[in-house]
């Protein structure tokens, strides 16, 4: 064996390869020749083969899957983002022109719906409440005009049947009667809308002790967590200006932006993977809820919205991610996952595992591979379907292959 490789290997595989070397004088068999895949004649036979106690099994951890065929699903991995629902997401805006006087909350507060935010010193309350009292004011003149109109109708009738009234008189008093009504509605009308108004520009529910009469309150319309806050006190506002957001934080979704090409494979219903940038070993899945059916014109891509299925602990919005977006099932074809695929000094192999009695027989199997999407690997050669493939710590079953590539096993 090469001294460059005697001096490499102690640092490339540590004290997992060490430690399955002590196992294996415990109670491993000695390396032989493999025959060639029957899988693939044509590839060249393989010569790394070990036997495995389970002592050594249970030190060097090992994970297994199986080779299967499953209805192929092309994918593309982007970058994307998690955001808050816009339909969990209110921005409040000013509904007068005012100055702000009081701002009641905080970003990161949690506030109920009804709940008063801002207080805005502004005069048109102040002619709301005037408008209110002028409505009232003829509201009740109207009331007395109609309790009159009815007196006279009801007088000439009995006048009418006593024949001390013509009837052009008592058809008068029915008009007047019925001007009256239509005076008084008008007048109920008038002042609903002031009240109306008022209730507008204040609202239902409880009123700040900081509140006065010429303060219009701005209430959240939902519960949530104050997300941003523009509105300063002292500031002069227009009707619109944003002043406060209020959003749900369990109400996520992942937006992502995949070129033109990509997107042609993607349909709403379709499964994401993905995980936070801080945290990429934590992988969390969602689904496709939109495609946008045109192209950007600034960045040429197209935007696709999923849902995450499940909870996000960890997750905050705006924190960026790492996706992967599975595309459309496609014909049948052999596959591995990805972590079993390894480098074997110039060669593409997959270990296979074979139960022996209480252990387990390695051989690295040469293969030809095809398509990969994230984590799993087509195979076109090398490998038949239904075998028992190394998967996790599958470079720790590498590192005792190549060890016994040396004539003295070290």
């Amino acid at each position: 064996m090469p001294s460059t490789f005697r001096s490499r290997f102690p640092r490339r595989f540590g004290a997992a390869g060490l430690l399955l070397g002590s196992a294996y004088t415990i109670g491993c068999g000695g390396a032989s020749k493999a025959a060639d895949t029957p899988a693939d004649a044509a590839l060249a036979p393989t010569a790394d083969t070990a036997t495995l106690s389970a002592q050594a099994v249970a030190i060097g951890g090992f994970t297994y899957d199986t080779a299967r065929m499953v209805p192929w699903q092309s994918s593309v991995s982007v970058p994307g983002r998690l955001m808050l629902d816009p339909a969990a997401l209110e921005t409040i805006g000013s509904i007068t022109e005012g100055r702000i006087t009081h701002v009641l909350v905080r970003v990161g507060d949690r506030v109920r719906a009804g709940q008063v935010l801002v207080l805005i010193h502004s005069h048109e309350i102040m002619d709301a409440r005037g408008a209110l009292a002028t409505a009232t004011a003829k509201l009740a003149a109207a009331e007395a005009e109609r309790d009159l109109a009815n007196s006279a109708a009801d007088r000439a009738t009995r006048l009418l049947d006593a024949k001390a009234m013509s009837k052009a008189e008592v058809e008068r008093a029915e008009v007047g009667r019925r001007v009256a009504a239509a005076t008084y509605q008008q007048a109920i009308a008038e002042r609903d809308r002031a009240l109306a108004m008022i209730d507008h520009l204040v609202g239902t529910g409880n009123v700040p002790a900081l509140a006065d009469e010429h303060d219009v309150l701005i209430r959240t319309p939902i519960g949530g967590i104050v997300t941003s806050r523009d509105a300063q006190p002292g500031t002069v506002v227009l009707p619109g200006s944003p002043l406060v957001s209020v959003g749900d934080p369990d109400r996520l979704q992942l937006q992502m932006h995949v070129s033109a090409d990509a997107a042609a494979g993607i349909q709403v219903g379709a499964t994401v993977h993905f995980a936070l940038t801080e945290s990429p070993t934590t992988r969390m899945s969602a689904t496709v809820t939109r495609v946008a059916p045109t192209v950007d014109t600034v960045t040429r891509t197209v935007e696709v919205i999923a849902i995450p299925t499940r909870g996000l602990r960890s997750g905050r919005a705006e924190s960026f991610v790492q996706a992967e977006i599975s595309g459309n099932g496609g014909a049948q074809a052999l596959v591995v996952p990805s972590a079993a695929v390894q480098a074997l000094e110039g060669d593409t192999v997959v270990i296979v595992a074979d139960p022996r009695g209480e252990g387990v027989h390695l051989e690295a199997v040469r293969v030809r591979t095809g398509r990969r999407a994230g984590d799993r690997t087509e195979i076109l050669a090398g490998v038949s379907q239904g075998r028992r493939v190394i998967v996790g710590s599958a470079a720790i079953a590498k590192a005792e292959l190549i060890k016994r590539r040396s004539p003295d096993g070290e």
